[in-house]
């Protein structure tokens, strides 16, 4: 992918990623139906989770949320919603059809081994696995993008880490996440996208758990290369991240407000043009001055026989104080508009 002069590496626009997660619950169909549903909504790719069991976790590994109601353990839970390398292929496969980018965070190398397989144009690091470096070790010797996760680790960590990456000449992304589910707004972060950029120059985004729109939304406005969020079919569902997610109706809302948003900043308003485009409004929406009452031929002029009315076509109301002391030429009706026809002479400016 070729550089832009932002430094991204994503093009032009904010790449919009839709993250199923695991949010597929082991349902090889189901994961099937959220790539048609993302595919609509328009979204730039899909994100799924990786996990092999055997190469990942042990019996002792604990549940974050103890959700399930049939897996005992955190183990079981992983080896039950796997998906074998022939699965991973067709739901790769169809995201192509639908033009969306396929992606899947890995969390072992074995894992790593089968995306390279099956094919992935880009490498979404969890932020769990941030420190695991032989894994990202392998990754980067594919050259292909990285977008890392911060969400578990501090600036420090973060500087070992990405000196690494950057070291290694892979195009980089980093994205501000805060592991809480949902993410409250006082934990969201918006701060630290233009920390990131600054302290590492390379492109940034936000991964975002807060189950709503308004944060992506910010991120956009702020310049963010990346924005990813999950996304459910309905809140009704079942699954631990149900509460940070977006349905599909409010991830599309999000993706029409970005793609909006990029509108904006991309165009630029020059204030006078856009109130000479308004000349034709301006007669509509101002005022002109109107008699109050009906008013005899020479009467003089004061501000109790003058009121300000829509619509703006005749003498503006802000020449009031120069039409005040000039005398009327004929007779004028209440409620019509003066005009310069009205009026005899040019009011004389006392020295």
């Amino acid at each position: 992918m070729a550089m832009t002069n932002s430094g991204s590496f994503f093009g032009e626009r904010c790449l919009i990623i839709a993250e199923v997660g695991i949010g597929h619950d082991g349902s090889l169909g189901l994961a099937h139906a959220y790539i048609d549903a993302i595919a609509q909504i328009g979204a730039d790719g899909v994100k799924f989770q990786t996990h092999i069991a055997s190469a990942e976790s042990t019996f002792a590994e604990p549940f974050r949320v103890d959700f399930s109601y049939q897996d005992a353990t955190r183990y079981q839970y992983w080896n039950r919603i796997e998906f074998t390398e022939i699965q991973w292929k067709g739901l790769a496969d169809h995201a192509r059809e639908k033009e969306l980018l396929f992606l899947s965070s890995p969390f072992s190398i074995e894992a790593v081994e089968l995306l390279i397989r099956i094919g992935t144009p880009m490498w979404k690091i969890a932020s769990g696995e941030v420190s695991n470096k032989p894994m990202l070790d392998r990754i980067t010797e594919t050259r292909q993008p990285i977008l890392l996760s911060s969400g578990m680790s501090g600036l420090d960590e973060m500087d070992q880490v990405i000196k690494n990456l950057q070291g290694k000449n892979v195009p980089l992304a980093v994205l501000q996440c805060t592991t809480s589910y949902p993410c409250p707004p006082e934990k969201i972060g918006l701060n630290m996208l233009k920390v990131i950029r600054d302290r590492y120059e390379c492109a940034v985004g936000l991964s975002d758990h807060s189950g709503t729109i308004y944060p992506g939304l910010a991120a956009a406005t702020l310049g963010a290369d990346v924005i990813e969020a999950h996304v459910i079919m309905s809140r009704q569902m079942f699954g631990p991240d149900v509460s940070a997610s977006l349905t599909t109706a409010e991830f599309g809302q999000l993706v029409q407000g970005i793609r909006f948003i990029e509108r904006m900043l991309a165009h630029p308003v020059n204030k006078n043009e856009l109130a000479a485009e308004a000349n034709e409004l301006r007669a509509i929406f101002t005022r002109s001055l109107v008699a109050r009452t009906a008013l005899e031929s020479g009467t003089l002029i004061t501000s109790e026989h003058l009121v300000a009315k829509k619509p703006g076509t005749g003498i503006p109301a802000e020449r009031m104080p120069e039409i005040i002391g000039r005398k009327l030429r004929r007779r004028v009706d209440a409620d019509a508009l003066l005009s310069e026809d009205d009026l005899e002479g040019v009011k004389k400016v006392e020295t």
